[in-house]
């Protein structure tokens, strides 16, 4: 009876195991253009608790996001490649933010305020959070090395894919992804 009831186990988790590969495998094939760079973990990586500061000043952490897919993305005034960037992110919030996905916008480093404006309406974005994390804990913690970064969060807020440089996250292919995961829940 033991080894029956370790048989059936065994194929249970096969088989779960399995699907969640199925469902990476196939959101993966989605990766077109610039989205071939997003690299999906074989299992999700816990993302740590270290805070930054938003856009009011306030301490928060990622887990205000729980519950939601995040597209968090590490960037710097100073970053040239991320001034390309964060249009096809605002595009992305545009046309999918909202209770299942938020871009999520982290300036890391010394980005003061008045930069970080200006920064924003030379590019004309005005709707992605002006997060900042000027002692850079969360970028270290989260092992960023260098600008832009994106991680893809899944809902209970694990790292579940990376792409380092920059990317058009308003892409088809970027959509597509994102979609993907709203829609399979993984």
């Amino acid at each position: 009876m033991r080894k029956l009831m370790s048989a059936l186990l065994y194929t249970a988790l096969a088989v779960v195991a399995n699907t969640a590969i199925a469902d990476t495998t196939a959101i993966e094939a989605l990766r077109e253009g610039d989205m071939r760079k997003l690299t999906f973990h074989e299992a999700a990586i816990a993302a740590p608790d270290s805070s930054f500061l938003a856009e009011d000043g306030s301490e928060m952490t990622l887990a205000a996001y729980e519950g939601q897919y995040v597209v968090l993305n590490f960037w710097a005034t100073w970053c040239a490649p991320c001034r390309l960037e964060m249009p096809h992110l605002s595009a992305l919030q545009e046309q999918m933010g909202g209770d299942d996905m938020q871009v999520v916008t982290i300036a890391t480093g010394r980005n003061p305020a008045p930069a970080i404006d200006r920064f924003l309406a030379e590019i004309e974005v005005d709707n992605l959070p002006k997060h900042t994390d000027p002692r850079q804990g969360l970028a270290r913690s989260m092992g960023v090395l260098g600008l832009p970064v994106t991680i893809l969060l899944d809902r209970q807020g694990n790292e579940i894919a990376r792409m380092q440089g920059e990317a058009d996250w308003s892409s088809d292919s970027a959509i597509a992804i994102v979609q993907a995961l709203i829609t399979n829940g993984s």
